[in-house]
């Protein structure tokens, strides 16, 4: 259609706006440099389609050890973890930094042919393609794996989701929140005398994560060996239920449905918190014998190992709270740092039940750097938990915070795919990328 002289000279001053951005992002970006991309993945590339926490914190994870990892986010938009975690004063998450930490952001829109034909382009050297959307999404948007395996038989693609690709819930959305209650999490959570209580983080989420993680190395290591990738099918719901121990097998054999028990798992003592005489709290784990032996001594009480109501773990367990009574009953006479250092001594595991200030204070934190200070072009330097766990030859590194929104599009679009500067700018005219 012709444009109008109005038309025009609204295209002009856009496309000036818009360069003057990418020079702003551009400059940005140099002043906190990455460091290098280094670490096991160094030489894998991933994209990522994913949006809120399944998806990229698996893409986090791969991130973190060297991954190429270019995130996909709608234009103008971006994912919705840029609004999560929000604080005053500064009016910008403070989760984003770290889940999009190590990664490139992409701006691009996904319904169109045009974002589509671009994906597909990314795909012919890309290792991994991770999304989180629910199934059939990929597949209306010409993306299913049939049709990316066609550009490359080699891609891995994650597909996390609350219930799976297959079965009657597969079409269901799922969050993290409704897995961990049909994983069978939220039921065992909490005291008995409330309702079913939920973690404190995004639990379910992270695991279906971890294992679509996992599940990636695996695919890796198989194409090693064929030469061709394949699905990872990763559901919340199965994440959580993976982590449950034996409380489908307890049920099945003997009709034993495991219930709420607050701070204690059934049947194991001592394992517990307990009081100290200046009022703090001190979680204690002496439920093999061997370490039950020597708490005793701790306490001088030798003849509780030995008293047949404590000797075993069975016996423990069913002498559960009189146990624990006791020990409180101890701790409760001699201050924190003595109660520490008595049971450190004696070989006894015991630990305090920390929040942030005391991590940043633990001298055992700080030897390891396992908080790490990490710049950033709003908030100065930040702190971070640093990559889990650690590799002795090739370990992974916190490089650099999660990008601006479309931070790397440029980069992607002509350094990767070589398209030519009139073709992108085209497209960001056309709402495009």
């Amino acid at each position: 259609k012709q444009k109008t002289a109005y038309e025009i000279a609204s295209c002009l001053v856009g496309s000036e706006m818009c360069i003057r951005d990418r020079a702003s992002m551009k400059q940005k970006q140099e002043e906190h440099e990455d460091k290098p991309r280094n670490g096991p993945l160094s030489d894998i590339r991933v994209v990522e389609m994913g949006q809120l926490l399944a998806g990229p914190f698996c893409g986090q994870l791969l991130a973190d050890f060297g991954a190429e990892v270019i995130k996909c986010e709608p234009p103008g938009v971006g994912d919705p973890m840029r609004q999560w975690g929000r604080e005053k004063p500064y009016g910008k998450s403070l989760w984003w930094p770290v889940v999009a930490r190590n990664k490139k952001s992409l701006t691009i829109n996904l319904r169109t042919a045009e974002g589509q034909a671009i994906i597909h382009d990314l795909v012919k050297s890309c290792d991994i393609l991770i999304e989180n959307f629910r199934p059939g999404t990929m597949e209306r948007w010409n993306l299913g794996y049939d049709r990316l395996k066609e550009i490359n038989p080699k891609l891995i693609m994650v597909r996390v989701t609350g219930f799976g690709q297959t079965g009657p819930y597969a079409s269901r959305a799922g969050y993290g929140s409704i897995g961990e209650a049909m994983g069978g999490l939220r039921y065992v959570v909490g005291d008995p005398s409330t309702q079913p209580s939920r973690m404190g983080v995004s639990i379910g989420d992270e695991l279906a994560a971890t294992y679509a993680c996992l599940g990636a190395m695996m695919a890796l290591h198989a194409r090693d060996r064929t030469g061709v990738g394949q699905i990872v099918d990763s559901a919340i719901y199965e994440a959580v239920l993976a982590m449950m121990e034996s409380m489908v097998t307890e049920y099945s054999v003997a009709g034993y449905i495991r219930e709420r028990t607050g701070p204690i798992l059934p049947n194991v003592s001592p394992s517990n918190i307990f009081n100290t005489k200046d009022g703090k709290l001190l979680l204690i784990g002496a439920n093999q014998d061997t370490v039950f032996a020597r708490l005793a001594e701790a306490m001088d009480r030798p003849d509780l190992a030995t008293d047949p109501r404590y000797a075993t773990h069975a016996a423990r367990g069913e002498h559960q709270a009189e146990l624990d009574g006791l020990i409180d009953d101890w701790t409760k006479t001699i201050d924190l740092d003595p109660l520490q250092e008595k049971l450190n001594d004696a070989g006894v595991p015991c630990g305090l039940i920390y929040t942030a200030p005391d991590m940043l204070e633990d001298p055992h934190f700080k030897a390891r750097n396992a908080i790490v200070d990490v710049e950033h072009p709003d908030f100065g330097t930040i702190k971070m938990q640093n990559v889990a766990p650690r590799l002795s030859d090739t370990p992974g590194a916190v490089r650099h915070v999660g990008p601006e929104l479309g931070q790397n599009t440029d980069e992607v679009l002509a350094d990767i795919l070589g398209y030519a500067e009139d073709q992108i700018i085209a497209w960001r005219d056309a709402g495009i990328v």
